[in-house]
């Protein structure tokens, strides 16, 4: 099997939960001067919709639907940093489909500060358990795609924005020069 070189390749980034994921992601691409693709966002552009409203008017099957339309459409892309959801990745053969020209990095935390972080970005909302059992029920299936094969993690418990940022560039070079 030839892989892509390099310049080629895509980097997908999965695994935060954290309201400013999609930002770290594009500054992820603007440092390599890549392609920067948020699936959850496209799903939105495409529908007009956001994905609550989505959901909670048409169901999750209209969810899924228009993300494996997408997901047809990313597979064919290189030189793109993808912003991918763990479940989106494990629901069908995405993640196999995807690994051969892409590096798939799971960014993760330990459970404090992830409780901490969900705190300050939920506000009054955290004291709400049905809530956190939303965001902790996220958190279980972004995490789904942990320990499979060709996934990759950072531990960003006690990285700020900048260092996440580096890490991600540094594994996902190294990791690409590994494979070329």
């Amino acid at each position: 099997m030839t892989f892509p070189t390099l310049t080629e390749r895509n980097l997908i980034l999965t695994g935060y939960i954290e309201p400013n994921r999609p930002r770290i992601g594009r500054q992820v691409a603007e440092r390599l001067r890549m392609r920067f693709v948020d699936v959850e966002a496209e799903i939105e552009q495409r529908t007009g919709e956001e994905l609550e409203d989505i959901r909670s008017n048409y169901g999750e099957r209209r969810v899924k639907t228009v993300e494996n339309e997408i997901m047809n459409q990313v597979v064919l892309y290189r030189q793109t940093v993808l912003r991918i959801n763990g479940s989106t990745l494990m629901h069908d053969d995405h993640l196999e489909t995807l690994l051969p020209n892409s590096i798939v990095i799971c960014l993760i935390a330990r459970l404090d500060s992830i409780l901490q972080r969900l705190h300050l970005s939920l506000g009054a909302r955290y004291h709400d358990p049905a809530e956190r059992a939303m965001a902790l029920g996220r958190l279980n299936r972004e995490w789904a795609v942990r320990g499979k094969p060709g996934v990759h993690e950072i531990d960003a418990t006690d990285l700020d924005e900048e260092a996440i940022v580096s890490q991600t560039i540094t594994l996902w070079q190294e990791l690409a020069i590994e494979r070329a």
